[in-house]
């Protein structure tokens, strides 16, 4: 074509015709702009719409209206977006033509349950947010206990409804939507099945550990434990683990199986701290200063108010023994309540007191000596 004939068919306006007209595979051109047009609307619509929630939600937490229909359309914020997108590709394929010169149909099958699974997955996806409101009323519950198994017993309900959710929706999509024949290849999969339950029995059994836990109650969220050596706050019980912050700071992950089978020190659960010490004074306090040393010790712990004064359980302080190098004077008291830094505390308090009277009485504290005594010939 000639350029003055194409300026003649660009005046005429049938270049526009026929480019719009011009056939890709089967289908006209404007029918593949269509499908691109309805793609950015629906995308666009997704976005408007989490706009228009967000805005909502973000004013009635100003007015402090119901949290819970606020949670409800946080719950279905992500999942509307995929939700559009479910409608687009539907509408996607009616703009479009299948035929054996064309585009396949068996293409056009396959788009159905794409879309189909796509509707699927925004489904899900939503009733897998929604969990957040049973939790949202689970805590409400557990707040109104004393206890704090409750709240160990939220996280583990929220994660197991959440996992049931993931594989029923996956077993919906690729049976009943995709037409895969999972029972089959669950059949199929049969030795590979034992192989990979043999590798997850360490999981199995900390997931019953988990169970044991709940069960038997042997510590809460926030008591100090003793579990394997390991001292600290429990911060979390989780599937495979429990997580103890100890003193140091650091976070140690415990395998259930391991907590279910071991020997749990529960210190928080203590009434009282208990401190057993042994004072040693020299020999040269002979038994006046020795008395007194006794009496000293008793009216430090008389004053000091945390410390246990009750008839089952009193302060003890004896002149208990002669050991080879010094006068023994027992001691032992309860401290309340049992707050592992306050027990360091009473402790820095009765001892520097101790050191001060006994200074005062001029009473010597000993330590490790000998004397040697030579004989001359």
């Amino acid at each position: 074509m000639t350029i003055s004939a194409l300026t003649q068919v660009i005046g005429s306006g049938d270049w526009w015709s026929k480019t719009i007209n011009y056939e890709i595979v089967g289908n006209e051109f404007w029918r593949y702009g269509l499908v691109l047009l309805v793609i950015l609307v629906v995308m666009s619509a997704g976005r408007i719409a989490q706009f228009f929630i967000n805005s909502y939600c973000a004013r009635r937490d100003k007015k402090g209206k119901a949290a819970v229909i606020t949670l409800f359309l946080r719950c279905l914020y992500k999942p509307i977006s995929v939700a559009f997108f479910a409608i687009g590709l539907s509408i996607c394929k009616a703009a479009l033509v299948f035929s054996e010169e064309g585009i396949s149909p068996k293409i056009g099958e396959h788009w159905t349950k794409i879309a189909q699974a796509v509707g699927a997955i925004a489904i899900a996806y939503a009733i897998y947010r929604l969990v957040d409101i049973v939790e949202y009323y689970m805590v409400r519950l557990t707040s109104k206990t004393k206890t704090k198994l409750d709240d160990m017993l939220v996280p583990v309900i929220r994660k197991s409804l959440r996992t049931t959710i993931a594989i029923i929706a996956a077993l919906w999509i690729v049976d009943g939507i995709l037409d895969y024949n999972i029972r089959a290849i669950l059949l199929s999969a049969g030795v590979g099945g034992i192989a990979v339950a043999l590798a997850a029995k360490d999981t199995i059994a900390n997931f019953f550990g988990s169970i044991t836990i709940f069960a038997d109650r042997p510590f809460q969220i926030d008591d100090l434990v003793k579990i394997e050596g390991h001292l600290g706050t429990v911060e979390d019980v989780g599937f495979r683990s429990s997580r103890i912050k100890t003193l140091e700071g650091h976070l140690v992950a415990v395998p259930n199986s391991v907590i279910a089978n071991s020997v749990v020190e529960n210190v928080g659960k203590r009434p009282y701290i208990r401190r057993t010490s042994n004072l040693t004074i020299t020999y040269d306090s002979a038994s006046k200063k020795t008395k007194k040393a006794v009496e000293i010790i008793k009216e430090i712990l008389a004053e000091v108010p945390q410390i246990n004064t009750d008839p089952e359980k009193p302060p003890r302080v004896y002149f208990s023994d002669f050991n080879d190098w010094s006068l023994n004077i027992y001691m032992s008291y309860w401290v309340k309540p049992p707050d592992y830094w306050l027990y360091h505390e009473v402790n820095e308090r009765v001892n520097l007191e101790i050191m001060k009277r006994f200074e005062a009485q001029k009473i010597e504290f000993a330590f490790p000596s000998q004397t040697l005594y030579l004989k001359k010939e």
